[in-house]
């Protein structure tokens, strides 16, 4: 983090496509076009990894840990790759609108994918280099893909039941079951592996044009994964399961100002004992991963790795304990790993005690500052005020947790907290000015990245917020349009960003 930095969270399901969902094509180029003319150098994307409708469409919900979500296969880009007709393309758009129907696209991409996969494996098709390129991707990815392959179309094969219902043989892996399976469904599973690589040549495209234009990509990583996922059915040695395979205890967060009861999350919390007999390997392996899709890393939850509240199974949050995790040994031995510098940023929001701060501070992580959070009770005093900043951080006017600032300033901002703000800006504000003075704030702060999210840079309502924590209706649902991306404030931004001395080095 040796220079001034800034740039704008923006997931990846939320830029402009004319096919439902955000994606990998034209839309995507467009934005980092934006991106550079604006003088930013970050684009904060959320987990990449595969969706789910009945887990209300979360990217910090998934399947797997190291797959990639196949909605975000741009069709434009199967066009040039010769695997969909134009004139298909055209007939499968959908009326551009700032909400994304994921019933709908979910059916559609299903219906795009299968007809890309079909002119692929057609008998007739040209595809020599496509299919080296394919053979390729699996033999390099082989670590995960087989499984994940392996793990989809036993799911398909189930009805969509969760791993541990299935039949005993297959539940525990039985080496025969497994292999008799495996050859079973071979077809499908090829299927499956094909459509992870359609997302990884797409991705690494845009990455690399990203990257040329001096812009680079932060992308999360969840500290957990879920119960039902092919990291659990496959490595239940690593998370606290019982003989059988249910979890014995979950994860969770303790009661705090924001919830009297806590907070259940209910996903199997890892048995680090066993983690550390394998010296990590499977976060070792995540980390690569991870390490390929992005150049910089967040990680989600950053206390988690410290220590995590552990709840019995079928207990309240409130009933849990901490756990104490090898951190020093774990970071140790994620950073000796790679025979380069990485680079990580730990989300450290919420309650954060000195035992997780010393080891933030220990291996150089900068940490995370919210200004929506700054105005309340412990004004003056509230360390994500800018003046009680370290260098070492990264600011943001708000998460994709966080209403956006003209609807916090609407909604949910007290009286107090706008006259704190006021107060401290050091003039009235009306609604109009309220996004980039607080923008402003993030910029001029001597945080070393400042962050904006798409919405507050177009300076959008409550309607636009992306999620709202603890529910799962409506969530990840908004989509920047192409009319908006054309019309945001580019030379605002790129005048803010000169300024305060954060524009792209070239």
């Amino acid at each position: 983090m040796e220079n001034r930095r800034s740039g704008i969270l923006l997931h990846v399901t939320s830029l402009p496509s004319l096919w439902g969902i955000g994606d990998l094509g034209s839309g995507a180029k467009k934005f980092i076009d934006f991106l550079y003319d604006s003088g930013q150098s970050l684009w904060q994307v959320l987990p990449l990894n595969p969706t789910d409708l009945s887990r209300g469409n979360i990217p910090y919900s998934s399947s797997s840990a190291f797959a990639s979500n196949t909605l975000l296969i741009s069709v434009e880009n199967l066009v040039m790759d010769g695997l969909i007709k134009e004139k298909d393309a055209d007939e499968w758009k959908i009326e551009e609108i700032e909400s994304i129907d994921y019933e709908k696209v979910i059916l559609l991409k299903a219906k795009i994918l299968e007809t890309a996969w079909n002119n692929f494996n057609s008998p007739s098709s040209n595809n020599k280099f496509l299919k080296d390129e394919f053979e390729k991707f699996c033999d390099l990815n082989s670590s995960w893909l087989e499984d994940f392959a392996l793990f989809s179309a036993l799911k398909k094969r189930f009805n969509q039941t969760p791993w541990y219902q299935w039949p005993d043989e297959i539940k525990k892996r039985n080496k025969g079951a497994i292999s008799e399976i495996r050859v079973e469904l071979e077809e499908i599973c090829l299927k499956e592996k094909f459509y992870q690589f359609l997302f990884e040549k797409q991705w690494n495209s845009l990455k690399e044009y990203c990257n040329s234009k001096g812009i680079e990509i932060i992308g999360d990583i969840p500290v957990y994964v879920d119960y039902d996922s092919v990291d659990v059915w496959t490595n239940p040695h690593l998370f606290k399961l019982g003989h059988n395979l249910k979890p014995l205890f979950v994860s969770g967060v303790p009661p705090d100002y924001f919830s009297e009861e806590g907070q259940l999350w209910g996903t199997p919390v890892y048995n680090w004992e066993k983690m550390e007999e394998e010296n990590f390997r499977w976060w070792l392996r995540r980390f690569e991963r991870n390490f390929k899709l992005y150049d910089i890393i967040r990680l989600d939850h950053f206390r988690g790795f410290v220590a995590y509240w552990e709840i019995e199974y079928g207990k309240k949050a409130s009933t849990g304990k901490w756990v104490k995790c090898p951190s020093e040994k774990f970071f140790n031995t994620v950073l000796s790993h790679f025979d380069k510098k990485i680079s990580i940023i730990a989300e450290d929001l919420g309650i954060i005690t000195d035992d997780v701060k010393a080891i933030k501070d220990m291996f150089g992580f900068p940490g995370m500052k919210v200004l929506l959070f700054a105005f309340g009770d412990d004004f003056p005093r509230s360390p994500y005020l800018p003046h009680n900043y370290e260098k070492n951080c990264v600011v943001y006017p708000g998460t994709h947790d966080n209403n956006t600032i003209m609807g916090w300033f609407e909604e949910e901002a007290s009286e107090r907290e706008k006259k704190n703000l006021m107060r401290y800006i050091g003039k009235d504000l009306t609604l109009e000015d309220i996004n980039w003075e607080i923008i402003k704030l993030a910029w001029m702060s001597v945080a070393k990245y400042s962050i904006a999210s798409m919405q507050d840079i177009l300076g959008l309502g409550s309607c636009s917020r992306i999620n709202t924590p603890g529910t799962l209706e409506g969530n990840y649902r908004w989509k920047l349009t192409t009319n908006q991306l054309e019309k945001a404030p580019c030379e605002e931004l790129l005048e803010l960003t000169e300024t305060y001395d954060r524009k792209r080095v070239n």
